[in-house]
């Protein structure tokens, strides 16, 4: 079967796609390249060049499409859940649980040469300026691995059990206090008690929001 000019340019975006970002686009992404505003249309033409052997598809996975004809091994994204906000701040309170949701269906996909181990994974949105010397800013994303505890200098999501309050700031134990030290020189740290800290996780990776640097 001769395949159609759509079709001919839905898999070549494909193909050009997959070589720029080392993974394949979404049906969306697909019919914005190609000018199908329907993702019905864009699934049609897809099934025809399944059908014809240039591509493959999972349809449980997101971001499955692959050419049949590389031979290159493929590695689904990670798919890291996008669960709320932290502080980069003073501490301030959240009402009813530890984050503020942002929404279920928010996920942030990385490739796994970023990220390699997708255990205990989770995302959050930084809102605050106490940390730009550690290179986060307001509205920054910070990947962190979910974890009970901390060593001195790890950067941490801290909930102050007695203020039902949460920060993000550097760990150090220092005989009967805690202190949590912003990585900013305008602010002053924080200085709780142990058995008023609990840690809900370590940053292992910050996104950048270009967009949101003045």
């Amino acid at each position: 079967m001769t395949l159609s000019e759509r079709q001919q340019r839905i898999l070549e975006f494909i193909r050009q796609y997959t070589a720029e970002k080392h993974y394949p686009p979404t049906i969306r992404e697909i019919g914005q390249a190609v000018g199908i505003s329907s993702t019905s249309v864009v699934n049609y033409n897809l099934n025809i060049l399944e059908r014809e052997g240039y591509i493959l598809r999972n349809r449980d996975i997101s971001r499955s499409i692959r050419l049949a004809r590389d031979e290159r091994p493929y590695a689904a994204p990670v798919r890291i859940p996008l669960v709320g906000v932290i502080v980069a701040s003073l501490p301030v309170p959240i009402p009813d649980s530890d984050f503020a949701m942002l929404g279920e269906d928010e996920v942030v996909e990385l490739t796994r040469d970023i990220i390699a181990d997708e255990r205990g994974l989770y995302a959050l949105e930084v809102r605050g300026n106490s940390m730009v010397d550690a290179l986060i800013h307001d509205g920054d994303l910070v990947i962190m691995r979910h974890v009970k505890e901390a060593q001195n200098g790890d950067l941490v999501a801290v909930w102050l059990k007695d203020e039902k309050e949460t920060t993000l700031k550097r760990f150090y134990r220092e005989r009967d206090r805690v202190r949590l030290q912003p990585a900013n020189p305008t602010m002053e740290p924080i200085y709780v008690h142990p058995a008023n800290v609990e840690i809900q996780g370590k940053v292992v990776l910050v996104i950048r929001r270009l967009d949101r640097v003045a």
